[in-house]
């Protein structure tokens, strides 16, 4: 079909072509399952390292990584990434889907858990659909509003009882993850609106090595404050492989063969490992407050991304 729809995970949102859905196999359950689990876990690493490299440094050696792995399988695929012509629809697409959100969710790391980051990205979704009634002129339905208002319930819930202290600070991060996911909102928007004829693969391939090599200078502008051992080095290099270049792949593969719609399960099976990571690796405490947060949550996003009965 010759429309496309924007999809979000982790937040990221890319044109994907509108295709009927497929009954969903066995294969297709473990790659969303094994998907979930990378991108949840996303937030543990952000946790672990900025405080040892810092927000800038962390996620510029995600993006330029990534970026660069995700060009060499361009390359060997025989996709063409015309980064000559196509360089500033990159560096848009980049600064709103990776760049300014990553640093963001970096930032709020230095003083929220790491699940309670997972729990907020979830509201992507939502500003999604008010940029796009905004923007794009799309229909707010009745189901949609519905679930923008499960959405401030459930940021609500996690912000007032997910045991975080309420301090100028948890609040400021608080506000950077939400302020990521309407980046993330607006980052769909643009590329329907103006990028859609560009291949995914090479949008996450172009924007993130634009943005790497910009985030280049902060080495030296904002360096490292700990320090740095071969256990951060192997973190970064996992983080940026696997939580980036191999979960894109992934995520396009399913695409392929289970339709977007089904793949954009991903964005509520992410807390779940969210929290397991959390709490294994890194200590961290589930409360009620946290668990109702995020099935408020997440039932808001699926009235929202969910296909309506008609």
């Amino acid at each position: 079909m010759s429309f496309f729809r924007w999809t979000g995970f982790l937040g990221e949102a890319y044109p994907l072509p509108i295709c009927e859905e497929v009954p969903i196999s066995s294969i297709d359950v473990a790659l969303l399952t094994l998907l979930s689990a990378i991108w949840g876990s996303a937030f543990m690493f952000y946790r672990y390292l900025t405080p040892v490299l810092g927000p800038f440094v962390t996620v510029g050696m995600r993006l330029l990584i990534a970026g660069a792995a995700l060009c060499v399988f361009s390359l060997l695929s025989r996709s063409r990434l015309r980064l000559r012509e196509r360089w500033r629809q990159y560096l848009i697409i980049g600064l709103l889907n990776s760049a300014i959100p990553f640093v963001l969710f970096s930032f709020a790391s230095l003083s929220i858990a790491s699940s309670v980051e997972v729990i907020l990205n979830a509201l992507s979704p939502m500003f999604g659909a008010v940029f796009s009634a905004f923007f794009l002129k799309e229909r707010l339905t009745r189901r949609k509003v519905l679930g923008i208002v499960l959405g401030l319930a459930g940021v609500g819930l996690v912000s007032g009882l997910s045991g975080e202290a309420a301090t100028g600070t948890t609040l400021l991060a608080i506000a950077a993850c939400i302020a990521a996911t309407a980046f993330y909102g607006l980052a769909g928007v643009y590329i329907k609106k103006w990028s859609n004829a560009i291949e995914p693969k090479a949008v996450a391939a172009g924007s993130q090595l634009i943005l790497g090599l910009l985030l280049l200078p902060a080495l030296w502008l904002a360096p490292p404050p700990g320090r740095i051992t071969m256990g951060i080095v192997a973190s970064v290099l996992a983080f940026a492989l696997f939580c980036s270049a191999i979960a894109y792949l992934i995520y396009y593969r399913l695409v392929a063969s289970a339709g977007p719609t089904k793949a954009l399960m991903v964005t509520f099976l992410m807390p779940v490992f969210g929290f397991v990571w959390g709490a294994l690796l890194l200590g961290e405490r589930i409360t009620a407050g946290m668990i109702g947060g995020t099935l408020v949550i997440v039932a808001g996003m699926y009235l929202i991304a969910g296909k309506a009965e008609h």
